[in-house]
């Protein structure tokens, strides 16, 4: 099993990271981030799951007495944590 331990990126770098891999600026980044977050919380207030290919799918699960939010992972992020996968492309 694979292991990435103690590092953790909080907002702030993530939005530099992201910013540079959209090749925009940080604040057009934490708009997009924003509007990403914003729309899977309106599917889930609809009660409606959202799959991101080469992601993984977000979506709850209503127990008798409560309510569960979950995550699959999709085949690549399978294949990146080192788990069972059938994902055959580039990591």
């Amino acid at each position: 099993m694979a292991y990435f331990g103690d590092k953790t990126i909080k907002h702030k770098e993530f939005i530099k990271q992201y910013a540079r891999k959209m090749n925009c600026s940080e604040a057009n980044a934490e708009k997009y981030l924003t509007g990403f977050i914003d729309t899977v919380y309106d599917n889930i207030k609809d009660k409606s799951s959202t799959t991101i290919q080469n992601f993984g799918k977000f979506y709850v699960s209503q127990r008798r007495d409560s309510t569960a939010f979950k995550f699959t992972p999709s085949q690549k992020m399978k294949a990146i944590l080192g788990w069972s996968s059938t994902y055959k492309g580039k990591l």
